[in-house]
């Protein structure tokens, strides 16, 4: 197994009442995984960050069309997000539209939603 990583080398983004962020920095916490967090509400979406993770995971991913705040979307709003200018601007302006959690992880692999076996894997 890999020495735990230093704080500033895991990143997690999400907003800190989404039960799956919570899932999430709870599994880090218990393999030791030391991580910063960065909250969407507090902190806004990084647009730099925005960049790396649709270039790095693509914007179908990062749009989460399952959640409510998408569904309460005006619907002209949802059909206009097509590509990566349209989703990056979608997610900037409504940052709980981002599938949770985005973790930038030390090795620079950037993984998005929760899948404690693929992390466990890694």
């Amino acid at each position: 197994m890999n020495a735990p990583a230093s704080p500033s080398s895991v990143t997690v983004f999400g907003i800190p009442n989404c039960d799956t962020v919570k899932k999430a920095r709870t599994w880090l916490q218990t393999q030791g995984i030391e991580h910063r967090f960065h909250d969407f509400k507090k902190q806004g979406v990084p647009p730099e960050a925005l960049d790396r993770w649709l270039a790095a995971a693509g914007w179908e991913l990062l749009v989460n069309r399952k959640g409510t705040t998408w569904r309460g979307l005006d619907d002209s709003l949802r059909a206009g997000v097509t590509d990566v200018p349209s989703a990056r601007a979608l997610l900037l302006a409504h940052a709980s539209v981002i599938k949770r959690p985005v973790v930038e992880w030390a090795d620079g692999r950037i993984t998005v939603g929760f899948d404690p076996v693929a992390w466990a894997a890694a």
